[in-house]
């Protein structure tokens, strides 16, 4: 498997993760750990879509 390939299945599986914690977020009483959880989370994921969209710039656009 390739980079983006690798890069696209790490952000497939950090949106499922994603999804399961605000899921398992209580209606009320949220703590303030399980927002800084789905946060960095969060965090993560824009990081692999920006590490993903500039191998793919890269890419298309070989110097």
């Amino acid at each position: 498997m390739g980079k983006e390939e690798d890069l696209e299945r790490e952000i497939g599986e950090l949106k499922a993760e994603l999804k399961d914690r605000e899921d398992s977020l209580p209606a009320h009483s949220v703590q303030p750990h399980q927002i800084l959880l789905i946060e960095e989370l969060e965090a993560v994921i824009e990081n692999k879509k920006k590490e993903l969209n500039k191998l793919r710039k890269r890419s298309r656009d070989p110097k």
